[in-house]
């Protein structure tokens, strides 16, 4: 058993352990520590103090629904159920009756001439039970107010370490991207791209520098935020896209699209770049017809990416893929959790990524 688990337990142990004190208080202070033991030891004070043990841990079970649109209707429902049965039992009325009932045969076992006046004295039979047992509300309602309490600090923690998670992954997402573009094989080309276009007069080489220095200058200063606006990611990406049409040969097909509105939007900086860099990566060849589609659309609150490429990759080549994947994976968990979609999809020799996104 882990460290954290261990601690949880005895926390729960100790706080039980300082509930059941309550009504051990109660009655020492009402008889002075006489008849205590009996009580103790009676079926009502179990089934008052199992009763809140199972209010607690049953309340915590269907809290969790409450965050959930569609879904609140079980929690709910739930707190309605256990309130019933709390006012049906009245397990604080039911203990302290025993614990009277014992007081008061003790008083009649006392000689005559010691006991307190009016002592043995019975309630009235006609005397009217409260209409709501109001101590078993209020340790109803301390046990469901501590139970949000507890479920929101754990959400709150679990928050921090997401986030702090995935500060690290992004962290490792842009090393790996920066690491990826100033490569020798991806500067070579691109200088060497740079330089036939130079030699020849044409007329693009100085966009195609700036190009360069564009995705550069975005990777090493802006890609260090959180979130970044979606217009920049996408201008890098289409200036990496267009750097890479340097190199592909006439076989090579490429259908690239942007629709929407991309102002006043924001993303996660360098999300989409793991898929596009294995598009040219893995789905391009110097030899074979390729055809590789890279989708961008954006709506309101929405934004769909669609990329698909032919299988070239040898085994080794598909393992760093995957991995590359499975770090965007973690990173779309840990940002956008419950709010997006990912479909990744091998067949007919084709790699196919489906992703939506809130924005």
């Amino acid at each position: 058993m882990n460290r954290p688990r261990l601690l949880t337990i005895l926390a729960h142990l100790i706080g039980w352990l300082m509930f059941q004190s309550l009504p051990m208080a109660f009655m020492l202070t009402q008889s002075g520590g006489q008849q205590v033991s009996e009580v103790l030891t009676s079926v009502q004070y179990w089934q008052f103090f199992l009763f809140f043990v199972a209010i607690f841990y049953i309340h915590n079970a269907v809290l969790p629904f409450i965050f959930k649109p569609g879904k609140r209707w079980i929690y709910i429902v739930s707190f309605i159920l256990m309130f019933i049965a709390m006012a049906w039992l009245r397990p604080f009325e039911q203990m302290v009756n025993v614990f009277r009932s014992f007081h008061v045969d003790m008083q009649l076992l006392a000689p005559v001439g010691m006991r307190p006046p009016g002592a043995g004295a019975m309630p009235p039979q006609n005397m009217q039970r409260p209409f709501v047992d109001v101590v078993s509300v209020v340790f109803f309602l301390m046990i469901v107010v501590l139970g949000a309490l507890l479920e929101l600090t754990k959400r709150w923690r679990d928050s921090m370490q997401r986030a702090i998670r995935a500060e690290a992954d992004r962290v490792q997402a842009e090393l790996s991207f920066l690491r990826a573009q100033i490569n020798p094989h991806f500067l070579f080309n691109t200088l060497n791209n740079i330089y036939s276009m130079a030699m020849t007069g044409n007329q693009h080489t100085a966009g195609t520098i700036m190009k360069l220095s564009n995705i550069m200058r975005y990777v090493t200063d802006e890609a260090h935020e959180d979130f970044v606006s979606l217009q920049n990611e996408v201008d890098c990406i289409s200036d990496y896209i267009d750097l890479q049409q340097l190199r592909l040969g006439k076989k090579v097909k490429l259908a690239y699209s942007v629709k929407g509105d991309l102002e006043n939007k924001h993303i996660a900086p360098l999300l989409l770049m793991t898929f596009i860099e294995n598009v040219f990566k893995y789905g391009t060849s110097n030899h074979e017809a390729a055809e590789i589609i890279i989708a961008i659309e954006v709506e309101e609150k929405q934004l769909r990416f669609f990329s698909q490429n032919p299988l070239f990759a040898t085994g080794r080549k598909a393992e760093r893929t995957g991995i590359g994947i499975a770090n965007t994976r973690k990173r779309l968990h840990h940002l956008y959790p419950g709010h997006h979609q990912l479909s990744i999809t091998r067949g007919n020799n084709l790699f196919s990524v489906h992703l939506t996104l809130d924005i």
